[in-house]
């Protein structure tokens, strides 16, 4: 589940100012290299001394990065990476006067085209101002009394900075909603991945922006009528492209916002947003189900990220089908000299109800042919490991969860090994050397894994009982060393000759 801080109450600025342009005002609180915080304007991303954001809740943090990334993508995108190189070193100034032409565009309250809100007023009740966040109750959970985990009324008014925040993440990550409520552009709760140098905020954002041409205001949903899909019209992107500048600034909901004196107090919303296909964001990871099918963005699933989710997100996959996000693939050109890491965020959902929020920084993948062909060898040899410790757990373990949660167990043990393995890889280690320490450290850790739950009490347990267990030990020993089905898989995916067959005794 979601860890409490992700779902505290936020205390909200008492007498706010309800005038918040996005480009011109200071909104986006950050923290500085000496360990100070301040509040800036998104030209002072620029800045060196700045950090990173410092939201009160990771999802906003996350989305805050993509905004940023997404404004300076809008205003003054690199043209190729000549140009990306060239201008790595921050310019506030400059970005500062790129981004004011863009400012008409960025109120959040009042007259006229507002950030990422229906052009006109929109009809209806106001919903609280809560439901902008993604952890919160729906209107039926609500009317249910089963907000158990999920809570209803924690944010009874927004102060218009934290509002503007909640109301990107939203449309961003927006999730299922009930009918006629669109999912954002990746999906409901997408992964998001990006290349962290770990310099400060301007070296992510600028580390992260795609290549390109600066937009125009009628690029931004807002400035237009919305697209409504109540008749099924579905948005693609830009015609020979597979993103465009709405990739950042999607509109999948429509709402407005409502405010008082006390900020902002309510939402209203109607169906039939844009209804987004066939678009591929740079900072996701994409997935086929079959080979020339459409691509689909990645999500994550609930718990701990680790390398047994590598395929397709950090380290490709040798079956074609999946793609690590743009971002991730463009820095391979851009400075495969640094030494970066990759964060790797988002929502794990089930349907409407947010489930998880994955938090991870993981080593950014960046390895010659045969040793990246042994890394995703190693993830699915410890996936065929994991299968035939839970089948070996049987005799041991009732079926469905228990042995679910041994299996994901196991990929817990041999985390640290894994990397310690890739960081060999990465030094220069031979893959053949290292599919056999690889191998070395599976079997101790799923033997041992076996043993700690079936021989307590073994002795306690009736004969064809006791007899179930030992041979199920043996055939998981002799899996180890190449035999049975589940053996020969796993030595094939770590390149590792099978051992003859002896007969029977085999």
């Amino acid at each position: 589940m979601p860890q409490a801080w992700f779902l505290a109450p936020i205390d909200c600025v008492e007498d706010v100012c309800l005038s918040l342009n996005l480009i011109d005002d200071p909104w986006i609180p950050v923290i500085l290299k000496d360990g100070s915080r301040r509040v800036i304007a998104p030209w002072q991303m620029a800045d060196s001394d700045v950090i990173r954001p410092d939201w009160p809740r990771a999802d906003l943090n996350l989305a805050c990065l993509e905004l940023l990334i997404g404004l300076v993508y809008l205003a003054d995108p690199p043209a190729h990476v000549e140009d990306w190189d060239d201008r790595r070193k921050p310019d506030p100034a400059r970005l500062r006067l790129r981004l004011a032409a863009y400012a008409p565009a960025f109120n959040l309250l009042g007259e006229g085209p507002l950030f990422l809100q229906d052009l006109d007023p929109l009809e209806g009740d106001a919903n609280p101002a809560d439901m902008l966040f993604i952890d919160s109750a729906g209107t039926n959970t609500a009317r249910n009394n089963a907000d158990l985990m999920v809570h209803r009324d924690r944010y009874t008014a927004l102060d218009p900075a934290l509002a503007a925040m909640a109301l990107y993440t939203f449309q961003a990550h927006a999730p299922a909603g009930g009918a006629g409520n669109r999912t954002s552009i990746r999906g409901g709760g997408p992964l998001v991945t990006l290349v962290d140098p770990g310099r400060g905020l301007w070296d992510m954002v600028w580390a992260n922006v795609p290549d390109g041409v600066p937009g125009q205001m009628i690029d931004l949903p807002w400035m237009r009528a919305t697209r409504v899909s109540d008749k099924g019209a579905v948005t693609h992107p830009p015609e020979g492209r597979s993103f465009g500048v709405e990739a950042f600034f999607g509109m999948p909901r429509r709402l407005r916002l409502v405010a008082d004196g006390a900020g902002v107090t309510g939402v209203v919303q109607r169906p039939f947003g844009t209804n987004y296909g066939g678009w591929v964001h740079p900072l996701t990871p994409y997935y086929r189900m079959k080979a020339g099918e459409e691509l689909l963005p990645v999500h994550p699933r609930a718990g701990l990220f680790g390398y047994r989710h590598w395929l397709g997100i950090l380290a490709g996959s040798a079956d074609g089908l999946r793609d690590c996000a743009a971002c991730l693939t463009a820095w391979q050109s851009r400075d495969r000299r640094a030494q970066v890491s990759v964060l790797v965020a988002g929502w794990a959902m089930d349907n409407m109800k947010a489930r998880d929020f994955t938090l991870s920084s993981q080593p950014y993948v960046d390895l010659p042919p045969v040793a990246l062909v042994m890394v995703q060898g190693m993830i699915l040899a410890a996936e065929q490991a994991a299968l035939a410790l839970r089948g070996a757990l049987e005799p041991v373990l009732a079926g469905g969860e228990a042995r679910e949660a041994e299996r994901e167990a196991f990929y817990l043990r041999t985390e640290a090994d894994f990397l310690t393995c890739f960081d060999a890889l990465k030094s220069g280690s031979a893959p053949a050397e290292v599919a056999v320490q690889w191998l070395g450290h599976l079997q101790r850790h799923a033997l041992s894994q076996f043993d700690d739950l079936a021989l307590q009490g073994l002795d306690q347990r009736e004969t064809d009982q006791i007899a179930r267990v030992v041979q199920a030990r043996g055939y998981l020993g002799v899996t180890f060393k190449g035999y049975g089905k589940a053996g020969g898989e796993l030595f094939t995916r770590l390149g590792m000759e099978k051992p003859a067959k002896k007969g029977k005794a085999a």
